[in-house]
């Protein structure tokens, strides 16, 4: 029998800490939230392994550290709104349920958004919602946002959901645009209106199935 709570540990010291993970709030949350609760019950024994997990339907739960060091980019805050586009089991909105006020998940795959929702439900997380929904469309309904994480790589941040940002507010995703051949974790920050956008580190996630080059725009 898997145990978790080690695996979960082995997770943050091996993984997370060594990769310039250090805001102790996000360590925190990652050492306490059961990730193997967001994986399919096959795939359990491997939801503290260092790669993407595959959650069935062409979609995967990101790498730990991409997302940790996604999450500490976007550097959100208690009062915050946090919207993840693309919200896949529910994991990465549950972790930024530990470091925000309310989080919103927009989800388009009906099984994954019910699946997430329930366990959510399970974990006794009341301020993230996951809503079904096109991902590419955002959830303009609780806009603006403080953070905006794409769970997934996307070519371009889309304007539609680059609207939805607040003033001085982060998106963060890995964009695969631009024909530069290797995903690059960047940072988006609203000023004026514009975001203006800063690689932050390399990194290959799978992508979000419903975004393509036509649905986005560079800044």
């Amino acid at each position: 029998m898997t145990d978790f709570a080690a695996a979960r540990a082995n997770m943050v010291e091996s993984q997370v800490r060594p990769n310039k993970v250090t805001d102790p709030a996000l360590i925190r949350a990652l050492a306490t939230l059961p990730r193997e609760q967001f994986v399919p019950g096959e795939r359990r024994p491997l939801a503290y392994v260092d790669e993407d997990l595959p959650l069935g339907g062409g979609r995967y739960l990101m790498e730990p550290m991409v997302l940790a060091r996604l999450i500490q980019t976007a550097a959100p805050e208690a009062g915050g709104i946090a919207l993840v586009v693309g919200s896949g089991a529910g994991y990465a909105a549950a972790v930024l349920s530990r470091l925000c006020e309310t989080v919103i998940g927009v989800e388009s795959d009906a099984a994954l958004a019910g699946r997430a929702a329930a366990t959510l439900t399970d974990l006794g997380i009341d301020n993230a919602l996951i809503v079904e929904g096109p991902a590419s469309a955002g959830y303009p309904k609780q806009a603006p946002y403080d953070v905006i994480l794409f769970d997934g790589a996307v070519p371009d941040f889309p304007e539609t959901v680059a609207a939805q940002c607040a003033e001085g507010g982060r998106m963060v995703g890995v964009l695969t645009g631009g024909g530069v051949g290797v995903g690059r974790a960047t940072v988006g920050t609203k000023f004026g209106g514009v975001i203006s956008k800063r690689p932050v580190f390399d990194a290959n996630v799978p992508a979000l199935p419903e975004f393509t080059e036509a649905g986005v725009f560079s800044f």
